[in-house]
């Protein structure tokens, strides 16, 4: 069951960081430039003990069209020694997606593809924001067109409980929710996703976990700082 969702859209400017946790120490940060309801960009880097083990420098920019529908995204990713640059763009008018992976150190094409998509889809950054217009109750459920420019779904986010949530900016009454996207699902390594928004009219992401099988553990972001340029 999934009740109408908000009428208006986010439209304010937040820029959110938030302090990532693995196996108990500090792995990076992560910081999220929401621009209203047309742009988000998004800044991964890992540090301290992590870093030293596999440094990681991704960013990563989405344009949207109305109802966060994607219009085209960019990421520039630096892992390990690879260096890589993704382009994905959407064209709602015929419903599809075209995806260009590159190999910046070799300059070779990794993958490039199309794929039938539907008129309006998200990526998970822009169903985070439509979820936020969403004040779906525990037991409720919505569902979101989804694509990573490789594959579409139609994933299902169920909303599962009021929880507390303890974070270095203060402590926060909150919504649980999971995001089934693992699994073969959106992404075929198994594992499971939350996230937490704030149980008032903001609707922060204040906490996100991904937990993965245990060879890889489970990394947890909490929000550290909050701008409103």
């Amino acid at each position: 069951m999934a009740p109408a969702e908000g009428q208006q859209p986010v439209t304010s400017n937040e820029i959110l960081t938030y302090g990532a946790e693995w196996r108990f120490v500090r792995a990076g940060e992560v910081r999220l430039l929401l621009q209203g309801a047309n742009q988000t960009r998004l800044d991964l880097q890992t540090a301290g003990l992590v870093a030293q083990l596999y440094s990681v420098d991704d960013k990563y920019q989405v344009n949207y069209n109305s109802g966060y529908c994607v219009a085209d995204s960019l990421l520039n990713a630096r892992e390990g020694r690879r260096h890589r640059e993704t382009r994905i763009t959407f064209d709602s008018d015929h419903k599809r997606a075209s995806y260009l992976e590159k190999d910046l150190v070799k300059d070779t094409t990794v993958l490039a593809k199309e794929i039938d998509t539907a008129a309006c889809v998200h990526d998970v950054l822009g169903a985070m924001q439509k979820l936020r217009l969403q004040p779906l109750q525990p037991g409720q459920n919505a569902t979101f067109p989804l694509s990573d420019g490789k594959k579409f779904v139609n994933a299902r986010v169920e909303c599962q409980a009021k929880e507390l949530i303890k974070t270095p900016l203060g402590n926060f009454p909150s919504v649980r929710y999971e995001a089934l996207i693992f699994n073969g699902v959106l992404f075929g390594r198994k594992g499971r996703a939350f996230l937490w928004l704030t149980d008032d009219e903001k609707r922060l992401p204040v906490q996100f976990r991904i937990q993965l099988p245990f060879y890889v553990g489970t990394v947890t972001l909490q929000l550290e700082k909050l701008e409103r340029p």
